[in-house]
């Protein structure tokens, strides 16, 4: 067997040893998410009877007992109430951050720096330190039992998207401000029609984390929102579970598959723009 022979055989052994290691893990990471929508078809009895992803039989009452919720309420009014929170919440973050990073990025005032470096600090701060005060306040004005305490404050912007715009507008070229000024921009002009359209990336990048935070979140909800009909997806699913009685696990499943479907829709069609805003390279010649 030759030298080349010998590397080629190792280049193969290596390759398939690669591919078949990145499967196994692959399917270890996706097993929870194949395990429930399994269960969704199953019965209570066989969920808890069987380890196969594949059920005796394909039972879709769990669906139809689901989305009926408790009769007087479908679950399609918390689809409707997670997408107004989410959508919201999501726009007035996004915009809000790309707002104030290029303040920071761009515009020369006293105090930039340290004022940026106190934003940076909050990424460090944890939720649960500021949730009893902001609590108290948003009760004091009259909040409590509606959406705004969860959607105002996304119009405040959020830490981390705006470090990641400002890393990104960084990455322009000066030149252009100066061109467009020359040519009469103002500086609001110069952000709408030359640093909004070319940050895209970090944008749709800060707009998927911001959709999945908020689609996924529990806490914020369970805190500010009484009454069943205001509920969100996430808070929803918790109400199947009656420890007074009996938890319908079919239905948290069903309901749990169908709640996937728009992170995954947006993380199918969005995912390239992912690695692109995160990179944050700016401008390439």
């Amino acid at each position: 067997m030759t030298n080349r022979t010998k590397r080629t055989v190792k280049h193969i052994t290596g390759e398939t040893a690669f591919h078949i290691t990145a499967v196994v893990l692959g399917f270890l990471m996706l097993y929870p998410i194949l395990w429930m929508v399994s269960n969704s078809f199953k019965t209570t009895r066989e969920i808890f009877n069987s380890f196969s992803l594949i059920p005796d039989t394909f039972n879709v009452d769990n669906y139809i007992r689901g989305w009926q919720y408790n009769g007087s309420i479908s679950f399609g009014v918390f689809f409707k109430n997670s997408f107004l929170y989410t959508s919201v919440s999501t726009l007035g973050a996004v915009l809000a951050s790309a707002s104030v990073a290029y303040g920071f990025a761009r515009i020369r005032f006293w105090g930039n720096k340290i004022l940026y470096g106190i934003m940076f600090l909050t990424l460090m701060l944890p939720y649960q330190v500021i949730m009893v005060p902001q609590f108290i306040i948003f009760q004091k004005i009259g909040w409590v039992n509606t959406f705004l305490p969860l959607i105002v404050p996304q119009f405040g912007g959020q830490a981390f998207f705006i470090f990641l715009m400002v890393q990104f507008i960084r990455g322009i070229p000066k030149e252009l401000d100066q061109s467009a000024m020359i040519d009469g921009c103002s500086k609001f002009s110069l952000f709408i029609r030359i640093i909004f359209p070319l940050i895209t990336p970090a944008l749709i990048t800060s707009a998927i984390f911001s959709f999945y935070w908020r689609w996924d979140d529990f806490l914020g909800p369970l805190l500010y929102l009484n009454r069943p009909r205001n509920f969100t997806v996430s808070l929803a699913l918790r109400m199947f579970a009656d420890p007074a009685t009996s938890t319908d696990w079919g239905a948290i499943f069903a309901m749990g598959t169908l709640s996937l479907i728009p992170v995954f829709l947006i993380f199918v069609v969005f995912q390239k723009y992912i690695v692109e805003g995160m990179v944050t390279t700016g401008i390439k010649g």
